[in-house]
């Protein structure tokens, strides 16, 4: 993105880093304003009333999905959503061609969530669409960051000095790279801890501490757990699962009185957390979930709506 555009957004989002503080706290101010929508009996507004949304979902996906769908819809857009399964994907089209066969729907947007990393941006040169990454490999995931950090700033008001942990499975974790990228542009201190195997070598290159144990979880105002993504390891980081669980696991026990916990979803309960601390008041699992289709609409917004006076990606 061009030093002249930072502090908007531009014509796609592919990463974290195409925002600076300015950019991400303009999407959270647009967002407050769509979660007041939700709270109507009526909750759409007419913004994209005439255009067209495209769901391009090679990987399943639950929460984000249907929040993208529903942040399209109450922005009264015409949405196609298209999953690999039972598709022409499943046939052997390529992502080039299915982009290309979609583009006859002249999309204002395209969403697409991929395994391989870069697809997004591979995407955003095919199409004259804007691009949102909604999840590629093991890469970024913008917009779970972006919700994670209005999730937050509504809690604490902001994250100037917030001391947050990242605990689990980083090297696999999309969410860590982006939430690293959003929490440190917001202010806030990030640790990652976990084994030495599930943590990136030189990622303190982002800003941010690591640590192997949880001797110091008491600092953390934030405990952010990742899942263990069993899908993305090829080898064995762990020796078992239950060893993992005695040194990682995120306890009610091992949260102190006043720590806020987080979790992207879906939750191999028992394993990196425990049941109990889920459904604990310190919890704000929930409250992301909810956090999304707000949070969508308002990209949505700032990439169709406000385009025209937005700086275009260079």
């Amino acid at each position: 993105m061009s030093v002249s555009g930072r502090n908007r957004i531009g014509r796609h989002l592919l990463s974290i880093g195409d925002l600076d503080r300015a950019a991400i706290e303009r999407i959270l101010d647009r967002a407050e304003s769509f979660a007041e929508v939700a709270g109507r009996e009526i909750k759409k507004v007419p913004a994209l009333r005439g255009r067209t949304v495209v769901n391009l979902f090679y990987e399943s996906s639950t929460r984000t999905s249907s929040s993208f769908e529903l942040a399209a819809k109450r922005l009264s857009a015409d949405v196609v959503s298209v999953r690999s399964v039972g598709s022409s994907v499943d046939k052997g089209e390529s992502l080039k061609d299915t982009v290309q066969t979609l583009s006859a729907y002249d999309p204002a947007a395209i969403v697409i969530r991929s395994p391989r990393v870069g697809a997004a941006q591979l995407v955003a040169g095919w199409t004259a669409a804007s691009v949102i990454n909604a999840g590629d490999g093991k890469h970024e995931h913008p917009t779970q960051a972006l919700l994670d950090a209005f999730t937050l700033r509504r809690r604490l008001g902001a994250l100037d000095g917030a001391r947050i942990w990242i605990v689990g499975d980083v090297l696999h974790s999309r969410v860590a790279r982006s939430n690293i990228l959003a929490f440190r542009q917001m202010g806030a201190r990030v640790t990652l801890c976990g084994p030495p195997t599930l943590i990136p070598r030189g990622i303190e290159a982002l800003g941010c501490e690591t640590t192997a144990t949880l001797a110091r979880l008491p600092e953390a105002d934030v405990v952010y757990v990742l899942r263990m993504q069993h899908e993305r390891m090829r080898d064995s980081f762990v020796p078992t699962l239950r060893e993992y669980a005695s040194r990682y696991q995120i306890t009610s026990a091992r949260l102190k009185p006043g720590q806020l916990l987080m979790h992207p979803g879906p939750v191999n309960r028992g394993v990196e957390i425990s049941g109990e601390a889920i459904d604990s008041p310190q919890a704000l699992i929930g409250a992301q979930v909810k956090a999304g289709v707000a949070v969508r609409m308002a990209v949505l917004y700032e990439l169709l709506v406000g385009a025209p006076h937005l700086a275009a990606v260079a």
